[in-house]
């Protein structure tokens, strides 16, 4: 029996002050994070030479027909 003083026809209006802009961002400093972000970071030379370790022992060698 919460709000009974509140009728079925009457409902709550979130009224909006004069003043305070309606479109105002939840986090002003996110869109100028958004604006200097880069591009895709390039991996470091480590990781390309361990990745390329990782290609070679999957890669299946097989031996030459012609020897």
């Amino acid at each position: 029996m919460a709000n009974k003083a509140l009728a079925t026809r009457q409902k709550m209006r979130l009224l909006a002050k004069p003043g305070v802009p309606q479109n105002k961002p939840r986090n002003p400093f996110a869109g100028f994070a958004k604006n200097r972000s880069a591009g895709p970071h390039v991996k470091t030379e480590s990781a390309e030479r361990s990745a390329a370790k990782r290609a070679l022992k999957k890669a299946k060698l097989e031996p030459d027909e012609d020897a």
